[in-house]
């Protein structure tokens, strides 16, 4: 039997095709390589080139490698071009998602692991934010996983397909062999340290009069070792038996711009450059998650909650990847 990962190539899918290869798992990486990089795939996995919503391929794969479960990963995640391509986002996070599923159900594999975002609660109300917290996101990224979430809970009752939604907050760090190659980068962490490396002049900080702490904007960072193991878990609940979950995944414990740029100082020991510029629109002032729930359900507690070590784990991959993937 074996695990199908869509997006395996991608930033947190290669991270955990190595863990459940650690797992002892035989894997099968689905990946159409427009965001992923081909050598961030495990060569112990097999790769299958194509997008998630060839129902023939994923119907060929599901019949050649007895499919147990899919992990589900590939999806796009610009916030900002989710705005400008909103047509290109629900095709690909939910229109593909759903065929995928429908392929999934009819070769008779009956587990999911779907990666869903803290996104789908739009501004939020109370921080920390419980999984009861209403949903309504404030971009169409957020939307499109919302939608998916959606879809699966109709799949559930009409099909019988058991799931676990994994709502994360700030995916960061590295492995020693995966870590943030993304282009263009958007993410805070990878920004920063590519300042402190000299790579880019400087890092912008959008907005500084929020009320936080020192103005800047707080959020939650999760390592995606942390993640994978999350991901481990709720796989091992799905195949218990365990009904259908949605959970959020994060610290607990949520960090400032600036707060992340002086630990990006320690830990590089260099400078980091930046200039203060204005809010950009949808940014909320906090976003710090509540996981107690899977804690409860899974037994989940995250073993890397240092934002020094989140950080440190980045630049060590950076520094023995200065060129990422390679072309």
């Amino acid at each position: 039997m074996a695990v199908l990962v869509t997006g395996g190539a991608g930033y947190i899918g290669s991270a955990f095709v190595e863990q459940l290869l650690a797992a002892g798992e035989e894997v099968v990486v689905l990946d159409d390589l427009s965001r992923g990089h081909r050598a961030a795939v495990h060569p112990d996995a097999v790769f299958r080139e194509g997008r998630t919503g060839d129902r023939g391929l994923v119907a060929r794969i599901a019949r050649e490698h007895r499919l147990d479960a899919c992990v589900h990963f590939a999806a796009f995640a610009y916030v900002g071009e989710s705005v400008t391509e909103p047509a290109r986002y629900f095709d690909n996070n939910f229109t593909q998602a759903q065929v995928l599923f429908e392929a999934l159900v009819a070769a008779g594999v009956k587990r999911v692991v779907f990666s869903s975002t803290c996104a789908t609660y739009g501004v939020p109300r109370q921080v920390p934010i419980p999984e009861s917290h209403p949903q309504w996101p404030i971009n169409p990224y957020g939307w499109s996983k919302l939608f998916v979430e959606r879809l699966l809970e109709s799949f559930d009752r009409a099909y019988g397909l058991r799931f676990a939604a994994l709502r994360y907050f700030n995916a960061a760090g590295a492995t020693a062999r995966c870590g943030e190659a993304h282009a263009p980068e958007a993410h805070l962490i990878p920004l920063v340290l590519a300042a402190a490396a000299g790579r880019r002049p400087k890092v912008s900080v959008f907005g500084d009069d929020y009320d936080t702490p020192d103005g800047t904007a707080v959020r939650d960072y999760i390592h995606i070792e942390d993640l994978g193991e999350a991901h481990l878990l709720a796989l091992a609940h799905l195949r218990r038996g365990g009904a259908s979950q949605f959970l959020n995944l994060g610290n607990g414990t949520g960090y400032s711009v600036l707060e992340v740029i002086e630990a990006a100082r320690r830990v590089t020991g260099r400078d980091v450059p930046f200039e203060r510029a204005a809010r950009r629109e949808g940014d909320p002032p906090r976003l710090v998650g509540d996981a107690s729930k899977a804690g409860e359900v899974l037994g989940w507690v995250p073993e890397r909650p240092s934002l020094d070590a989140i950080v440190r784990s980045a630049w060590e991959w950076m520094q023995a990847h200065p060129e990422g993937y390679g072309r």
